[in-house]
C-alpha cells in the first residue's frame, strides 16, 4: 500500500459517512419544523391567489345609456369606476353608490350630470339633471306628464336648447256676471281660454294681454262689447264634481275632465227713451253649447309603509331605489314601487308571463317596448328599470299612484 492509499481510502470512507447522516429520518420536531415553513410558503401562495380572485370583477356599466363591459380590480363600486378611467362627480348618478361592494357580474349605471336651461311657464331658470331625454328631465322636475305640454317630444335626446314647459293651472274667469274656474295647461292665455271654452266677440275687452303667459291663479275680466242688437251670446258655467278614486292614494286629487263652459243666446226687448237704451227684457235664453262639468278625482288608497325600504347593495332593488332617488323620489315612493315589482316579477330581469308576453322587472307589455331605454333590455336591470320609471312617471305621475291602481284593478 502507498502512502496515497491510506488519504483516498480516508476520503471515501468520509463521504459514505455523509451519505449515510443524510439518509437518517428526522426527528418529529424537525419534521413538524420543516411542515409548517412549507405551509408558511403555502399559505402565501394562496392568500394572493384568493385576493387577485376577490378583487377581480368583471361588470356591466350603463354609461349614459351605454353599456360597457369592464374588467378591473377592487373591492368598491368606486375602485371598479376609477381603474375603468369612469370619472365621476357628487352631482353625478351612480347605482350602487360608489362605497357600496363592488359584485362580480352585476351592473354599474352612471349619469353623468349636467346643465339645462328650461322655461316652468315662463320663468326660466338652469337646473342639474342626471335626465337623458325631454320627457326624463321634467319628470326629474316632479311634473306630471299628464298635466303638462312641452315644446319638444319627450323621447328626445337632450340638446342644447330650452325646455319650454307649461303646467296645468286655473284660471278665474269673470265674464258676463259670473266666475268660471277652468283649467288649462295652454301656455298663453288666448289658448287657456279657448280650453276653458270663452268664446270672445268682436270688440270684447279682456282685463289681460291674450299673449301674455297663462300663470296659475291668474283672473281673466272679460268685458263684453256693447250691442247695438237684441241677440248676445253668453258664457254657461260648468259644474265641478267629485268622485273617489282607490287608484289614487289618500290626499290627492286629479281633474280627470276638465270643464268647458257652454255657449247660451239670449234675446232680449230694448227700452230705449230719445236713443238711450234704460232698459231691456228677455225674451228667449236657448243654450246652443251646453257646459261640460269638471270631474275630479279624490284619492282613497292607504300606502305601503315606508320605513320597510332596506335592500341588498348591488342588487337590482339597490339600482331602482338610487334611479329612483334620482328622479326625486323617496323612502315613501321607493316603498311602493318595492310593492308593485314585488309583485309583478319579484324584481327578476328574467320574469316573463308566457300567457300574456309581459317581461322583465316592470313587466312591459310586449317586452319590446323596453328596447327604447337599451339594446340590452332582455337582461340588463338598469335599463328596464330606467324604463320602468320613465312609464310609471308618464302614466301614474310617481310609483304610489301606480302601485294604488294595481291594487285597485289588479294591473299599472
Amino acid at each position: 500500500m502507498t502512502a496515497a492509499e491510506p488519504a483516498a481510502t480516508t476520503r471515501r470512507s468520509a463521504r459514505r459517512a455523509a451519505q449515510q447522516a443524510a439518509v437518517v429520518p428526522l426527528s418529529r420536531g424537525a419534521r413538524l419544523r420543516r411542515l409548517a415553513a412549507q405551509g408558511a410558503v403555502l399559505g402565501v401562495v394562496v392568500g394572493a391567489t384568493s385576493a387577485f380572485t376577490v378583487l377581480h370583477k368583471e361588470v356591466t356599466v350603463d354609461v349614459d345609456g351605454r353599456a360597457v363591459v369592464v374588467e378591473g380590480f377592487g373591492r368598491t363600486v368606486g375602485d371598479v369606476l376609477a381603474g375603468a378611467d369612469i370619472d365621476v362627480s357628487e352631482r353625478d348618478l351612480v347605482a350602487p353608490a360608489p362605497s357600496e361592494p363592488a359584485v362580480r357580474g352585476g351592473q354599474i349605471v352612471v349619469r353623468h350630470a349636467r346643465q339645462i336651461d328650461v322655461e316652468v311657464d315662463g320663468s326660466e331658470q338652469t337646473v342639474w339633471t342626471t335626465a337623458l331625454t325631454v320627457g326624463e328631465a321634467v319628470d326629474n322636475l316632479g311634473l306630471r306628464d299628464s298635466d303638462v305640454r312641452l315644446s319638444a317630444s319627450r323621447g328626445e335626446s337632450l340638446g342644447r336648447e330650452t325646455i319650454r314647459v307649461s303646467t296645468q293651472k286655473t284660471i278665474h274667469l269673470a265674464v258676463d256676471g259670473q266666475i268660471i274656474d277652468g283649467v288649462s295647461s295652454s301656455a298663453t292665455v288666448r289658448d287657456a281660454l279657448k280650453d276653458i271654452g270663452l268664446v270672445l266677440e268682436e270688440g270684447d275687452h279682456v282685463s289681460v294681454p291674450l299673449d301674455a303667459t297663462a300663470v296659475d291663479g291668474l283672473v281673466v275680466l272679460v268685458t263684453r262689447a256693447s250691442s247695438t242688437g237684441e241677440t248676445v251670446t253668453e258664457a254657461v258655467p260648468f259644474e265641478t264634481q267629485e268622485v273617489e278614486d282607490p287608484t289614487l292614494v289618500k290626499g290627492t286629487t286629479k281633474v280627470k275632465t276638465a270643464g268647458k263652459a257652454g255657449l247660451r243666446t239670449s234675446t232680449y226687448e230694448l227700452q230705449v227713451v230719445n236713443g238711450v237704451v234704460v232698459g231691456r227684457t228677455l225674451l228667449t235664453s236657448v243654450v246652443t253649447t251646453e257646459p261640460v262639468a269638471q270631474v275630479v278625482r279624490v284619492g282613497t288608497a292607504e300606502l305601503p309603509d315606508p320605513s320597510v325600504v332596506a335592500v341588498e347593495p348591488g342588487t337590482a332593488q339597490a339600482i331602482g331605489k338610487e334611479l329612483a332617488a334620482a328622479r326625486g323620489w323617496g323612502d315613501d315612493q321607493f316603498a311602493c314601487l318595492l310593492s308593485l315589482w314585488n309583485k309583478e316579477s319579484g324584481w327578476r330581469v328574467t320574469a316573463e308571463n308566457k300567457s300574456s308576453g309581459a317581461y322583465g322587472i316592470p313587466q312591459a307589455l310586449p317586452g319590446s317596448k323596453m328596447a327604447s331605454a337599451g339594446a340590452d333590455w332582455q337582461t340588463s336591470a338598469s335599463t328596464q328599470i330606467t324604463w320602468g320609471l320613465g312609464y310609471i312617471a308618464g302614466r301614474y305621475g310617481d310609483p304610489c299612484g301606480a302601485w294604488a291602481h294595481s291594487e285597485a284593478k289588479g294591473w299599472y
